[in-house]
């Protein structure tokens, strides 16, 4: 390797401005499929399984009176799987959609330079235009949420939430197998739910880096699976497990460990 330290120009993303969130999002409600639907309407109650985490949409729009800043408007989409009761038979699966919109404000830096890549493509709206930008780049990094609570409705309750005509992306709804239950149900699912994520602004930057030497691969290609690496090779760079072949004490507890001063506890 060489020794003397050079440098390189490298193109990477620069964080202009990050946030943290931990939402508790209450009463969330969900878009069931038809059969779950027709189980839930005549069901003596459900309760939410679990959540994942189908997409995350992100938009980002510079804000009016402050060139620096950005909205990051995010909208999460969430599969939702839940048992319902249904007489004394074993719990019925339901399967439905939530959705849940958020905004943040960060600074994105400003940056009057128009910015063209190989990716760039001519679009036909009203006519051709050409598409570049100076926006900064979001990047949302999120868990799958946790389920905290949830409850069964009657649409007649008048605290009954959620109400109106929902527009769903069809690319969502084609991830269910059945259609999705918009409108003119009996009973309504909704559900409480935990999410912790992390929201960055990303601009394009040119940095001069010291380097020592060039990255080169030390892996030869292979073929075939599992033939990257000697099965004896690596095994040979295991450390011999001498802690496991050591006697213990009829008394000892796991999690405990013995040296030559006492015994010490982790």
């Amino acid at each position: 390797m060489n020794e003397q330290c050079q440098t390189l120009s490298i193109h990477t993303r620069k964080i202009t401005d990050s946030c943290r969130d931990k939402d508790c999002i209450e009463d969330l409600r969900v878009w069931l499929t038809k059969p779950s639907q027709a189980i839930l309407d005549t069901a003596a109650g459900a309760k939410v399984r679990c959540a994942d985490l189908l997409y995350t949409y992100i938009d980002v729009e510079p804000v009016a009176f402050d060139r620096n800043h950005y909205c990051i408007d995010v909208t999460f989409y969430y599969r939702i799987l839940a048992d319902a009761t249904v007489g004394c038979l074993r719990p019925a699966a339901l399967h439905g959609l939530a959705v849940f919109s958020k905004r943040a404000v960060l600074c994105g830096e400003d940056s009057a330079a128009h910015i063209f890549t190989s990716d760039t493509r001519l679009q036909q709206c009203d006519g051709p235009t050409l598409v570049s930008g100076n926006k900064p780049t979001a990047v949302v990094e999120v868990l799958d949420p946790m389920v905290l609570s949830s409850k069964v409705l009657e649409v007649c309750d008048c605290g009954c939430k959620g109400g109106g005509v929902v527009q769903l992306p069809p690319a969502i709804l084609g991830l269910f197998e059945e259609e999705l239950v918009l409108s003119g149900e009996a009973r309504r699912l909704f559900v409480t739910l935990g999410q912790f994520s992390i929201i960055r602004l990303e601009r394009d930057a040119q940095l001069v880096v010291p380097v020592q030497d060039y990255s080169i691969p030390t892996k030869e290609c292979c073929d075939t699976p599992g033939c990257a690496e000697d099965p004896c090779e690596m095994f040979s760079r295991i450390p011999f497990p001498a802690a496991q072949f050591a006697p213990t004490n009829c008394d000892e507890k796991e999690g405990c460990c013995y040296t030559t001063t006492g015994r010490t506890e982790n």
